[in-house]
């Protein structure tokens, strides 16, 4: 059967059908899914088979591990996300059309950026539009741009993942991070004036797995400084127990510049002269193609450039 775009497909093609498709692929099952709902299972199954009915294909296909999206299932799925996606940014809109104080956005960065630069340009902004909200979604790499195609986030402050050749996005370079060394105020080393990287090979650190951006930052500035990578004492990618182990004054860790400059510098923190051999790292707005961004998210993005504009000068 060819389904075409008419007055009968128009009439029986309801919003309410294609959210319980999402919500169904997205839980895994119609039983939780009805849970999900508040809905029983039957009224869930009966909604996708007149789904199925108005379009003439099979949606989903049930197998003993749960049910999965056909190619025409994923079809609707990607206008169904991008259809609440608009309609959800209609709603932004009125709101701050009705209220420019008001308004949310949804933004996606790594842990590190999320508690100084985007938290930075969030503090400036609610100072001026206190009822603004801004909702942060931590994670790293691949997970981000992920959220990002599902249209979780409105868009991403990030590092451009390596495997993100997506003709899907655009990028927007923000300012280069370089990388630092750190202690806790607590550690000798912050005493020294000058130190080789050398001297800190047999340490405690405390550092990202070498899998990650932080990691190869670490495993190439001692290749090219012709040592070993050291043993690490901890690997964690939490912010927050690498903090808590440099505050002993027994470890040290890398972490990007950045990280100790917005919104106020860590004085329980202090950046060790050493010289890390490795090349600064981009961070980015991420964007979607051909899709508009709410007012407020505009906003955001405006005070971003304005607040990255010394580091990118100093590129």
């Amino acid at each position: 059967m060819a389904v075409s775009w008419n007055d009968r497909l128009r009439r029986r093609l309801k919003l309410r059908d294609v959210d319980i498709l999402l919500t169904v692929v997205r839980m895994g099952s119609m039983g939780r899914a009805a849970g999900a709902l508040n809905m029983s299972q039957p009224a869930v199954s009966k909604a996708i088979a007149g789904l199925e009915h108005t379009l003439g294909v099979r949606l989903l296909d049930r197998h003993h591990e749960g049910i999965e999206p056909t190619e025409y299932g994923r079809a609707l799925l990607d206008c169904g996300m991008a259809l609440f996606d608009d309609l959800r940014q209609g709603v932004t809109n009125i709101e701050f059309l009705s209220d420019p104080t008001a308004g949310e956005v949804r933004i996606g960065c790594n842990p590190f950026l999320a508690a100084s630069f985007v938290s930075a340009v969030a503090d400036r902004l609610s100072k001026r539009h206190p009822r603004m909200v801004f909702h942060l979604k931590t994670a790293y790499g691949a997970t981000l741009y992920r959220e990002l195609s599902e249209r979780k986030v409105d868009f991403l402050i990030a590092r451009r993942f390596s495997a993100a050749a997506d003709e899907r996005l655009e990028f927007e370079y923000l300012f280069a991070d370089t990388y630092v060394v750190v202690a806790g105020a607590r550690s000798p080393w912050v005493r020294r004036r000058r130190i080789a990287l050398a001297d800190l090979v047999n340490e405690s650190w405390v550092l990202r797995p070498l899998e990650s951006v932080v990691g190869a930052v670490s495993k190439k500035a001692f290749r090219v400084s012709g040592l070993d990578h050291p043993r690490v004492t901890v690997v964690t990618d939490s912010p927050e127990v690498r903090m808590s182990l440099l505050a002993t004054g027994r470890f040290l860790t890398i972490v990007p510049a950045s990280a100790l400059r917005f919104p106020t510098r860590r004085s329980e923190i202090k950046i060790l002269p050493v010289e890390l051999p490795v090349a600064p790292v981009a961070n980015e707005i991420v964007t979607l193609k051909n899709r508009t961004l709410g007012p407020v998210a505009r906003l955001f993005i405006k005070h971003a450039r304005e607040i990255a504009k010394p580091l990118a000068e100093r590129k």
